[in-house]
């Protein structure tokens, strides 16, 4: 019996894999995508979503958003949430990037104001944030920083000079969680971390200067302070080697402990422990403290953003009006309170290449979203259009508040580079006016628009069924890729 054949339509753009596809399945899986969008679908990133649903503890389904593509373990697009009492935590739910995310600063500037400066503008961030394979931050730190770093999280930024107190609000889990604990981290996860903080590194990872090209909600804009016209900042980036270091211990840990504890998986890449062992707590603290590493890796590059608009522009970042509107993490495990069979329960929530999309009422927004839902970012490819979209009611009965959070790839780093022309892919965006700084061409080939889905396609599919909501459309006016 292939996947295919037994998939149901449950309303436009809304699919079910039933959980009679495998006999292991204990929820059945829900794909939200156009029908289109399906029949192109890797089989393989169908499966995994089965395979998901076949953990213990498992809650209502297993997920695959609108940017749904094949991954390690679980799809990379995929949310699954599991009971704090019977279920697991497993490091392929979260992936080797630990809180790769997305970082939107607002501007008063005009394109009437930054044309001038642009290319100035970009040559100074490129120079200003180490990018590429490898590449090293500006930053000394020392080992009891690096662990400050992992269990302060944007605190940790704060008290060094490198964010403003303002900035903590409107970082998700105000740039710290909770949970972290530096002591988990191995040393050699530490040691690559200690020279790359404050740096962009590379593959889809950018720092772009955007154009705010199209507002759909005027009274959320209005809420986000997302002004038509006006200029804006986009980062995303990570934990870095930190992340894929500590990703590489805890799958190794848990490639025992799921035989230690008998925890049945379909995929040895979905290897798990249940949530109370040992092995997942300490997987937990230590994902935790990656993710306080990534939100200051995150905090730094702003920091620079804002140093450079001052240099080039001669103004203070407080009077070009360089706030946050939010911050959001893609790959990260989250205890959370969530309706399951019509009761509030804590459940932890893997996102993998999800973004959370909190609707209205939720503590954890920000007081001044808390009306309209949390900010949703979702990065186009190089070249295209990025979207602001808001959390709904929608996304928090069926999706524990998760929405797509990019293009997702269809075309592999390996092919795209054998594929696509990096040269003639820079002359393109030269004629789109679209200005490219980068440290390598094959980083180039590797991140063509065309390796990737559609964006507008996918903020479509979220906005029609409802899990997130369009608020406005941003073009790209520089980009500088690792």
């Amino acid at each position: 019996m292939k996947v295919r054949d037994i998939i149901e339509e449950v309303r436009p753009d809304i699919w079910e894999i039933p959980s009679s596809y495998k006999k292991e399945m204990r929820v059945p899986g829900r794909l939200y995508l156009e029908e289109d969008a399906l029949s192109t679908l890797e089989d393989e990133a169908i499966n995994q979503v089965a395979n998901v649903a076949c953990l213990p503890g498992i809650a209502k389904y297993s997920i695959g958003l609108p940017d749904i593509h094949f991954g390690y373990g679980f799809s990379i697009g995929g949310v699954a949430a599991f009971s704090n009492r019977t279920g697991i935590i497993s490091p392929g739910g979260v992936g080797f990037d630990i809180n790769c995310g997305v970082r939107m600063i607002k501007t008063n500037l005009t394109e009437d104001d930054i044309k001038p400066k642009l290319k100035e503008l970009i040559e100074g961030i490129f120079n200003n944030v180490p990018s590429g394979v490898g590449s090293k931050g500006k930053i000394r730190l020392s080992q009891n920083d690096i662990n400050d770093v992992l269990d302060l999280g944007v605190l940790w930024a704060i008290e060094n000079g490198y964010a403003w107190d303002e900035d903590l609000e409107f970082i998700e889990e105000n740039g710290a969680m909770s949970e972290a604990d530096s002591s988990k981290v191995s040393n050699r996860a530490k040691q690559r971390g200690i020279p790359q903080l404050g740096s962009l590194g590379s593959g889809n990872h950018f720092i772009e200067i955007q154009k705010v090209d199209s507002i759909y909600n005027e009274k959320v804009a209005k809420t986000f302070k997302i002004d038509e016209g006006t200029i804006n900042v986009m980062i995303h980036t990570g934990s870095r080697g930190c992340g894929h270091q500590v990703c590489s211990d805890y799958l190794k840990l848990m490639d025992k402990a799921y035989k230690k504890y008998k925890v049945t998986v379909p995929d040895r890449q979905l290897a798990s422990a249940p949530c109370d062992s040992y092995e997942a707590q300490d997987y937990f603290k230590a994902m935790s403290a990656v993710a306080n590493y990534a939100w200051v890796n995150r905090q730094i590059i702003l920091h620079w953003i804002r140093e450079t608009f001052e240099t080039v522009f001669k103004r203070s970042a407080e009077d070009m009006d360089m706030n946050i509107i939010y911050d959001v993490a893609h790959n990260i495990v989250k205890r959370e309170v969530h309706k399951v069979k019509g009761q509030n329960s804590e459940v932890l929530v893997h996102r993998k290449g999800a973004t959370r999309a909190f609707g209205p009422g939720r503590k954890e927004v920000p007081s001044m979203y808390r009306n309209v839902g949390q900010p949703v970012l979702i990065p186009g490819t190089m070249g295209t259009s990025s979207y602001v979209l808001h959390g709904t009611e929608i996304a928090m009965e069926e999706t524990f508040g998760s929405a797509a959070h990019g293009a997702g790839r269809i075309l592999s780093r390996s092919k795209a580079k054998k594929e696509f022309n990096p040269d003639v892919i820079e002359q393109d965006l030269n004629n789109k006016g679209i200005i490219l700084k980068a440290s390598s061409k094959p980083v180039v080939a590797e991140e063509s628009p065309q390796a990737y889905k559609n964006v507008d396609q996918i903020v479509r599919t979220l906005d029609k069924v409802g899990i997130a909501k369009l608020v406005a459309k941003v073009t790209p006016l520089a980009v500088t890729k690792g």
